[in-house]
């Protein structure tokens, strides 16, 4: 970004932040939460389960507030941020508790308001009391594009190509890199040359997040996503090769620059400065058991993106001076969802490997000033647990409805019969699974179908069973809520 535009940007940023903290500190107290995640690590359902039980009021035995009978009341309000879609929590907990099936996945910004009355816990200023709750649900595909902001299109075209000799991915990038090989960087401009390099290395992106390391999180996130910008210029270039010192504007690799360089403007940076920085607390959540399943290299990929997205978070403990005009997130939860895939013996063990993964973003996140902590947890509950008898040994097992399609050995489900299933254990010493203790696919993770959740005798929602829900409640609201 140009010196001048970036200061108008920040001063601009400054403003906007300064005007919702007078906002908060003088008029009506609001805490904005900021939900992230890569791809299919569970936002969409976390945030569904969050308003759920909040409105439904119901126990939430860590949620101090609930628990201790403070919670008078939580109800939707109008969001603050009119250009900003609504979070459709309506559809998303009809197709949850109705139809037995889990939510699309995110596929834009969205956001809501949750009015949480509550009386004080404090003596001094006993009373009733009003929390503006602002919750934003970012697609996860988005996330790693923040760590474009940095890097140059040389940069990025180098590491990318470099990415396709991690193991695992020579067949899935053959196709790509062999037209890759054909193109010249410094051959004169073609916009329709462009565009069939751009198409293989979208088709390359998609069979990595197809493939069997589906938690690939190489960017650009919206190739893979466009919506409203597919087929347009800043969507439409790719990695180029050899690539010289210096780049010809009226070459191909000029107009790849330039059109890498109006991504990161256009896309990312507004994403960054409107939304991404502008949270009070973070949650990012990691599907920890996908990529145990994938193996180390999957795992190892995991550790270098959660490093990346939490580098790119404007993390750090709060002043009256900070909150009034550059607003920092100064509590991070890191949560490993699906947890009910594993028995409640393996959710320490998840928990473990979790902190172990993080470890370097929690030792950064602690010293800016942050309050960090993590957390294995079940948004929705899919399954309960049983014990497996096969002769004389005996299996700790967990039981569900298993999605149609689904297999665990030769057996296929129906999507409507129950069935119990040893997952297996992840090992106690976490860097066991970062040194291939687990074999891929060795693990039996099959996608359950939310549970039977039937309304009580008056009518009224049934309640969606939850793992730790209330505990990351506690962590990321409790205290705002005191």
């Amino acid at each position: 970004m140009p010196p001048l535009n970036s200061f108008v940007a920040r001063a601009g940023l400054a403003v906007k932040a300064f005007a919702e903290a007078s906002s908060d500190l003088l008029i009506q107290p609001t805490l904005r939460l900021g939900v992230t995640g890569l791809a299919r690590s569970g936002k969409t359902v976390f945030t569904t389960a969050l308003i759920h039980h909040l409105v439904e009021a119901h126990a939430l035995p860590a949620f101090a507030p609930a628990q201790e009978g403070r919670l008078r009341r939580a109800r939707l309000v109008p969001q603050p941020d009119d250009d900003v879609p609504r979070f459709p929590y309506e559809d998303h907990v009809s197709a949850l508790t109705q139809d037995r099936r889990w939510p699309r996945s995110t596929d834009r910004i969205s956001q809501f308001r949750l009015a949480i009355e509550y009386e004080r816990a404090s003596a001094w200023r006993s009373g009733p009391a009003t929390l503006m709750l602002d919750v934003v649900d970012y697609p996860g595909e988005w996330l790693l594009d923040l760590a474009l902001i940095e890097q140059s299109y040389t940069a990025w075209s180098r590491a990318t190509i470099a990415g396709t000799r991690r193991a695992g991915r020579a067949e899935i990038a053959a196709p790509w890199l062999a037209m890759l090989a054909g193109l010249d960087p410094a051959a004169p401009l073609d916009e329709p040359l462009a565009e069939r390099a751009s198409e293989a290395f979208k088709a390359y992106l998609a069979a990595l997040r197809a493939g069997p390391e589906s938690v690939a999180t190489t960017p650009p996130g919206r190739f893979l996503m466009p919506g409203d910008l597919a087929g347009s210029p800043a969507l439409t270039f790719a990695p180029l090769d050899n690539l010289p010192d210096t780049l010809a504007a009226d070459s191909l690799a000029g107009l790849m620059e330039r059109r890498f360089e109006a991504y990161k403007s256009k896309v990312v940076e507004p994403f960054f400065r409107d939304h991404f920085q502008r949270v009070d607390r973070q949650i990012v959540l990691v599907d920890v058991l996908a990529a145990v399943d994938a193996g180390p290299a999957a795992l190892a990929e995991l550790e270098e993106a959660l490093d990346a997205v939490l580098l790119s978070l404007n993390i750090g403990r709060n002043t009256i001076l900070s909150r009034l005009f550059a607003p920092r997130a100064d509590r991070v939860l890191f949560a490993a969802t699906k947890a009910d895939h594993l028995h409640q013996t393996s959710h320490d063990r998840l928990d473990a490997l979790l902190r172990l993964l993080v470890s370097r973003a929690m030792r950064r996140t602690e010293a800016a000033g942050a309050r960090v902590g993590t957390v294995a947890l079940a948004s929705v509950r899919a399954t309960r647990e049983t014990t497996v008898h096969e002769g004389d040994a005996r299996f700790r097992a967990v039981s569900g409805t298993p999605e149609a399609g689904e297999q665990v050995g030769d057996t296929v489900f129906d999507g409507v019969s129950e069935a119990a299933v040893f997952p297996g254990e992840l090992p106690a010493r976490p860097e066991a699974v970062l040194e291939g203790a687990v074999e891929p696919g060795s693990l039996r993770f099959p996608r359950f179908r939310p549970p039977l959740v039937k309304p009580d005798a008056l009518g009224r929602p049934g309640h969606l069973p939850q793992i730790r829900l209330d505990r990351a409640m506690q962590f990321l609201i409790g205290d705002r809520l005191a």
